[in-house]
């Protein structure tokens, strides 16, 4: 683990295509969290796509609008963060046009800075443990609701670029903790990472 060297970070266009590219791509780019007055990040290793208005498992699904899920039908770049069985912050990542309702879970990081932090705010568990799944990333980053319906420009949240030219491996397995579309291959990560939330049977 390192400390993350500076890279560009991705453009609003990044995030205007298909969920599926996007979670696809966002494997191997850096997120950096200066919340709360501290510096932490690390590599993207898993992602989850939810495709927005007709997939089953999106809090899109038939368009549905509420108070706690407005954000989801912005921007794209925007952040969709809620509260995952009333204990657990998850942050998602708008894509597509705004309306569509589509985004891209992040599931899992490989911490790489402000480690330190990571640990005051997760507690007496393993690094391995830090940011693999995506309460314990939130937990680490210092995501919350104050987070949503913001563009990740403004948010204290950035995604930055991969720093290698070469994209990483990636596998593909059907998502996770769900029971509607769960079947559906969208759950992407980089092959043989040790830090993503739950190993699965994966095809190339």
């Amino acid at each position: 683990m390192s400390v993350i060297r500076r890279a560009a970070t991705l453009p609003v266009s990044f995030f205007r295509r298909s969920a599926e590219v996007v979670a696809r791509e966002l494997l191997g780019t850096m997120v950096v969290s200066t919340l709360d007055g501290g510096r932490t990040g690390g590599c993207i290793v898993e992602t989850e796509a939810y495709l927005g208005s007709e997939d089953p498992a999106s809090h899109a699904y038939l368009n549905r609008r509420h108070a706690q899920n407005g954000a989801l039908f912005g921007p794209a770049g925007t952040w969709y963060v809620y509260l995952s069985y009333g204990m657990h912050w998850c942050a998602n990542l708008v894509c597509g046009v705004p309306g569509q309702g589509s985004a891209v879970l992040l599931r899992a990081l490989e911490p790489a800075e402000g480690l330190a932090l990571m640990r005051e705010r997760r507690g007496r568990v393993a690094d391995r443990q830090l940011c693999s799944g995506p309460g314990r990333l939130c937990q680490a980053l210092g995501i919350t609701r104050d987070q949503d319906g913001l563009a990740m420009r403004r948010s204290g949240v950035l995604v930055r670029a991969r720093q290698d030219r070469m994209p990483p491996a990636v596998v593909v397995s059907p998502r996770i903790g769900i029971t509607k579309a769960a079947d559906w291959p969208l759950r992407f990560a980089v092959s043989g990472s040790p830090w993503i939330s739950r190993p699965g049977s994966q095809t190339r």
